[in-house]
């Protein structure tokens, strides 16, 4: 983890943003000596809807968006 001031931040932003993504380092960009920022690498979110490997064989055969029939909910819940 590297950290900067504000102004070394503006003076250096890209050879700094040339750390964070070639060598996956984090910048902490403080102002006063008081930490105010975090540069990080970017990561691109994964679709959670869509099926990772772990769960290839599940199928759902009730859209669980639905509602419950009253036989669906524990006997304790009705």
């Amino acid at each position: 983890m590297i950290s900067v001031n504000t102004h070394e931040a503006k003076t250096r932003l890209s050879e700094l943003l040339v750390k964070v993504e070639k060598k996956h380092e984090t910048i902490v960009i403080c102002r006063n000596g008081v930490p105010i920022a975090e540069l990080s690498a970017w990561h691109k979110n994964k679709d959670p809807l869509s099926q990772s490997n772990k769960l290839k064989n599940v199928k759902f055969y009730k859209d669980p968006s639905l509602p419950l029939d009253e036989e669906d909910w524990p006997q304790a819940s009705r």
